[in-house]
């Protein structure tokens, strides 16, 4: 990989991770939830789910699904049904207990949601059809070089928005959690309308 494309890659890595989204709301919410220990399975996940998932379409076993207008309304459908279970989730969530009742979004989960959350397919799509470069280095070498500097990308910018809930946990409490709470559900089950239409 030139260092150019790796560059510019990585500008585009922490833009796409930066911006609000489905993943950032959700990790504001975790913050405010459970703090930042306890949420970083959730912003571990979301790194590795998607750098997996930006491996899989630059190596191009992506293409097959996003050829496939069938499977891309599949994943478009069960994207928004898992938003708006999470917008459920980060409504009726509230501040853990002594005993830690309180469970935020895990690893697994988080990683998992990357497979049918509509925003990370468009960015893998787009990173890979705007950097990717024959001639370059293997398509192996290249999903591997785009998956570590996603990686590189999402962690810092992830932590900053997982972080800021954390900040304001200490500013909720109570009625304000429960508000908190419910305009972060309605962020992200509004972000559902740009999946549909």
């Amino acid at each position: 990989m030139r260092a150019e494309q790796a560059i510019a890659f990585l500008v585009f890595a922490f833009a796409a991770s930066l911006t609000p989204g489905p993943n950032n709301v959700m990790l504001t919410a975790t913050g405010a939830n459970v703090g930042l220990l306890r949420g970083l399975p959730h912003l571990f996940g979301i790194a590795a789910g998607f750098a997996f998932m930006m491996f899989v379409v630059a190596l191009g076993l992506g293409s097959l699904v996003i050829d496939t207008p069938w499977a891309m309304t599949t994943i478009r459908w069960a994207g928004v049904a898992l938003l708006l279970w999470f917008a459920w989730r980060i409504a009726t969530a509230g501040r853990g207990n002594a005993n830690g009742t309180s469970r935020p979004i895990g690893f697994v989960g988080a990683a998992a949601f990357q497979w049918v959350n509509p925003k990370a397919w468009f960015i893998t799509a787009s990173a890979v059809a705007t950097y990717l470069e024959a001639g370059t280095a293997s398509a192996t070498v290249q999903s591997l070089a785009f998956a570590g500097l996603f990686v590189l990308a999402i962690l810092p910018c992830g932590a900053l928005w997982l972080g800021f809930g954390a900040v304001l946990q200490r500013r909720l409490f109570g009625g304000r959690l429960r508000a908190f709470n419910m305009i972060m559900a309605a962020v992200l089950a509004a972000s559902v309308l740009l999946f549909v239409f």
